[in-house]
């Protein structure tokens, strides 16, 4: 998830000035949210998410002998092939023609080019209004894989986004949305956002068929119970019915992240750092799910029994409220 990047700085003095300012003006923004919405302690009746299948998804994909998923290798291959099945038995209909959509890439590396492969599992759920531009909703199931010998199980990052997309594509199956939905797990994000990319530079659809891209990229953990919408900065029409969305979640969610450092004073800027950073910079809407970064952000100890489940299921509800509600809105 978010291909971090640290931020020099070398800057005169009034642009220090400047970025020291507009830095405490958006944390302080960002902790007027805190404040303002504090935690529910009840979960809403009517749960959608079940919560079994969400947890056993993280467990299957973070599992060891998957060797953390790296994109190419036999984890990954192995992750790629049980995706599909669950795509199948979802019943999502298949994408011109396939589920799996393989395709190559070149990325610079400190030691030159390097070329790799990887393919992505796409799969559609029919709306009521098929004349509709589609929304496409994402997560990467690509991970570090192994290194010096260790295993990067990448549950949180990003295991927990694969399966709430599962869960979203279970709900979409029984319950259609207005509109049709794309659910794509990309493949190489940790490579550069490589399929991702694919995806849009040579989709098998026109890019105005795409209304909204919805990217899940590390959903599952976070101790004061929050979750990150980021996106509403490029595209404010999407605030408002994502603010109803917040105001009667049970879990905290905050509006953030999406704004050029320069503005928001050294508060990380996420907008090119996932999948939706292809999206964007093809001119197509996104909205971004994500936490802060944890302890065990790109670490072996990013594994399955870490994810508090609560909070896990209350994410996954919150998301596919997101979701039901832009469909409404847009």
């Amino acid at each position: 998830m978010k291909t971090r990047r640290i931020i020099g700085l070398s800057i005169v003095a009034t642009g220090v000035i400047w970025f020291q300012v507009a830095g405490r003006f958006e944390a302080r923004r960002i902790d007027q949210q805190r404040e303002a919405r504090p935690v529910l302690q009840t979960q809403p009746a009517g749960l959608r998410i079940d919560s079994e299948r969400l947890m056993a998804a993280v467990t299957t994909l973070a599992d060891p002998k998957w060797e953390g998923r790296a994109a190419g290798s036999p984890g990954g291959i192995a992750a790629r092939t049980w995706l599909v099945d669950r795509f199948k038995a979802l019943g999502l209909h298949p994408v011109a023609g396939g589920y799996v959509h393989p395709f190559t890439y070149t990325r610079m590396t400190m030691s030159g080019p390097q070329q790799g492969a990887g393919a992505n599992v796409l799969g559609m759920c029919l709306g009521t209004d098929t004349t509709l531009p589609y929304f496409v909703v994402s997560a990467h199931y690509d991970h570090l894989g192994v290194r010096d010998g260790r295993i990067y199980p990448g549950a949180d990052d990003d295991a927990s986004g694969v399966a709430v997309i599962l869960e979203i594509a279970a709900f979409c199956q029984k319950t259609p949305f207005r509109r049709s939905i794309v659910f794509a797990a990309f493949d190489a994000e940790e490579r550069g956002l490589q399929g991702a990319r694919v995806f849009v530079e040579k989709s098998v659809f026109p890019r105005d068929r795409i209304a909204l891209n919805v990217n899940l990229d590390m959903v599952s953990r976070n101790d004061k119970r929050e979750i990150f919408i980021a996106g509403t900065y490029h595209y404010p029409d999407l605030k408002k019915p994502l603010e109803e969305v917040a105001k009667r979640a049970p879990i905290t969610v905050l509006f953030g992240h999406d704004k050029p450092v320069a503005i928001a004073g050294g508060v990380e800027d996420w907008t090119n750092q996932s999948d939706h950073g292809p999206f964007h910079a093809a001119k197509i809407p996104f909205v971004y799910f994500g936490v802060e970064d944890h302890a065990d952000y790109h670490k072996p100890t990013d594994t399955a029994d870490k994810i508090n489940r609560g909070f896990f299921v209350d994410v996954a509800e919150t998301i596919l409220d997101a979701v039901l509600s832009l469909d409404r809105a847009r």
